[in-house]
């Protein structure tokens, strides 16, 4: 569904992700997990394009888009969370799921339904400004907005930032759902390297921009190697 092909890419002149290639097939659910700084957002924004990508390319179902902008990228059903900024404060929870619905071709009263089925609370916070949901509520609102586009591969990065240990697990029950019911292929870009791996069926590893291993759960979390390089900072 989604490969990098030998992948420079950064901001100005700067190439933060450095010679990086991976394949995401239909019905997976990725982890791309890594110490600080390492370049995991860089990475989903290059896939994105957010970022300048200085060689290499990137295909999506078979078509290149590495010098497509984010808006034709979204158009493709290639959906993305980012960390911050993700929804729009000042509109309702129900204005938000409308444009996240904008590109979609199917009918928006099933998709709504399909989102809130979900995100009940979602249902239940209609008609009030996103900025004043909570953390938790804000970031079910964010997957719940991309999913309005009804995305066929979903990005997340860093999607249980600053949640509860609660809230988050239950946001990461929902992108098990996701995968397994609605048959979206997810990318999850996580801090929480033991979860993400729980959950997902590949697990990709960056370290300093390069990707230093890419493999199963189990043949991630039993590599000395790999773990001696995050040094303590993640518990795999």
């Amino acid at each position: 569904m989604l490969e990098a092909v030998n992948v420079f890419s950064g901001y100005g002149k700067l190439a933060i992700i450095q010679d990086i290639s991976f394949k995401v097939n239909s019905g997976d659910l990725v982890a791309i997990v890594g110490p600080n700084g390492s370049g995991k957002s860089t990475l989903v924004k290059t896939v994105m394009g957010l970022t300048k990508v200085f060689e290499g390319k990137i295909l999506f179902e078979g078509v290149d888009i590495t010098k497509s902008s984010p808006e034709k990228i979204a158009k493709m059903k290639l959906g993305f969370v980012p960390q911050v900024a993700n929804v729009f404060s000042d509109l309702t929870v129900s204005d938000n799921l409308t444009l996240g619905g904008i590109t979609a071709r199917e009918r928006k009263a099933d998709l709504r339904e399909r989102v809130t089925g979900l995100f009940p609370i979602l249902r239940e916070r209609a008609r009030q400004k996103a900025g004043l949901l909570s953390g938790g509520e804000r970031q079910m609102l964010a997957v719940g907005r991309a999913l309005m586009a009804a995305p066929r591969l979903l990005i997340l990065d860093e999607p249980t930032a600053a949640l509860a240990p609660m809230v988050a697990d239950q946001l990461f029950k929902s992108l098990v759902q996701i995968r397994e019911e609605l048959g979206v292929t997810l990318i999850l870009v996580e801090q929480n390297a033991r979860k993400a791996l729980s959950l997902a069926n590949k697990g990709i590893v960056l370290v300093q921009g390069k990707n230093v291993f890419e493999g199963t759960p189990d043949q991630i979390s039993q590599d000395k190697d790999i773990i001696s390089l995050f040094l303590g900072e993640l518990s795999i």
